[in-house]
């Protein structure tokens, strides 16, 4: 298996928009803060159009993704925003090209299905801001997604909180979006779970949405196998309108790991959030919960 190069200034990245429309101002914002970084931006034909919801039609983004993983010159590719639609192309992709010479897939959200794609590949990829969010995330947040593509070790350290699960764990993360983790399940684009660590964020769900899609994991297994979890941003979750459910995220998700002992983090800056760290994912990372919380890319 061919590892992913890391980038340099000068290298080539191509802004594709594999699912929802987007402004083409957002795009031009983009470009032109990764050209101030050092790096060269392509932004795809069809990446600022629009058919309806999407950025195109099914086949003009398949076209449009396809022609950037297949282009030698292009290093890594950074996804517009989320939204919806990844899953509507990912199983006419053709990855040959990913294996024989593979880039960096950058993204989060709906994005998280083209991560679980790489997983099965065993292949990494990054869950970072995108364009639709590059003029008011955090300076951290381009920070570790430049750290990421040109191969820095880094970490993110946080405050820990009364939630929290105290230990340690050494292994692969994995994850993304919850609800895209959750409509993956049981298909063929699941990856394997064990012995990883996994990452889950959400956005604009209800706490019994949560708590269904946390039942899904723990009837299939999943919960079972693996060795860490980090909560990222739950943003904007919702309590029921009529009768509460009783419960807040943190109660929610600690029910369902009860009996096992493993490190547990809330809070985590990742997500649907201002303050969206990158995460390299298939990567082996060292994960501690003590009264802080860090998480650090050794890079390999």
């Amino acid at each position: 298996m061919n590892a992913i190069p890391y980038l340099k200034k000068g290298d080539l990245i191509e802004i594709v928009a594999p699912a929802k429309a987007i402004e083409k101002e957002l795009i031009e914002f983009a470009k032109i803060r990764l050209e101030e970084i050092g790096f060269k931006v392509k932004i795809s034909p069809n990446c600022t159009d629009r058919f309806n919801y999407f950025s195109g039609t099914d086949e003009q983004r398949l076209t449009d993704f396809q022609q950037a993983l297949d282009n030698p010159d292009v290093k890594a590719i950074i996804c517009a925003r989320g939204g919806y639609g990844a899953v509507r192309i990912v199983d006419k992709i053709k990855w040959a090209n990913q294996l024989i010479s593979p880039k960096w897939i950058v993204g989060f959200s709906d994005i998280t299905v083209f991560h679980q794609q790489m997983q099965l590949l065993d292949q990494k990829s990054i869950h970072a801001t995108m364009p639709l969010n590059y003029n008011e995330n955090s300076k951290e947040s381009i920070e570790t997604l430049i750290d990421a593509l040109t191969g820095k070790s880094y970490s993110i350290e946080i405050e820990g909180n009364d939630f929290n699960k105290k230990g340690s764990a050494i292994g692969k993360i994995i994850g993304g979006n919850l609800s895209i983790l959750y409509s993956l399940i049981g298909t063929d684009s699941m990856p394997d779970y064990k012995n990883k660590i996994l990452f889950i964020e959400d956005v604009g769900e209800q706490l019994y949405s949560i708590d269904r899609m946390l039942f899904s994991f723990k009837k299939s297994g999943i919960l079972d196998e693996i060795k860490g979890l980090i909560v990222g941003g739950m943003t904007n979750i919702k309590d029921s309108t009529e009768v509460s459910i009783g419960m807040n995220i943190e109660d929610i998700i600690l029910q369902h790991f009860q009996y096992r002992r493993i490190p547990i983090c809330f809070n985590f800056p990742s997500g649907h959030l201002d303050d969206n760290r990158a995460i390299v994912l298939n990567e082996t990372v060292n994960f501690e919960v003590t009264n802080k919380v860090n998480l650090t890319f050794n890079r390999e």
